[in-house]
């Protein structure tokens, strides 16, 4: 199968959002546990101001959900594109599971 480069960038673009995500629930889930065993508030937990000593991972998920938005935006700038040139979004190679780092991925069925 002949891929383009844009389906190239496309299948990074997305495997970069799905890692971004991954980093993002493990880092919530370690703040989430660090602010029960301090007992603290929400609004006061999660408020990089307010907590000093968490604020760099919080300011890091703020970046990550920015990311995640970015790249989820690219990817559906090249969808619309690819729908706009008359092409399919769906490409041959979504068409077929691919395996990456031991995660077989699966086409995007975006809404």
């Amino acid at each position: 199968m002949d891929m383009g480069a844009n389906d190239r960038e496309l299948i990074a673009v997305m495997r970069r959002y799905f890692a971004a995500k991954v980093e993002l629930e493990i880092l919530k889930a370690e703040l989430e546990v660090a602010r029960q065993a301090a007992g603290a508030a929400i609004a006061v937990f999660y408020d990089p101001r307010r907590n000093l000593d968490h604020a760099d991972d919080l300011q890091r998920s703020h970046r990550l959900k920015g990311e995640m938005v970015s790249l989820m935006q690219r990817a559906e700038a090249w969808g619309r594109a690819e729908l706009a040139n008359g092409g399919s979004a769906q490409s041959e190679a979504a068409e077929e599971a691919e395996p990456f780092d031991g995660i077989t991925t699966m086409p995007f069925a975006g809404a």
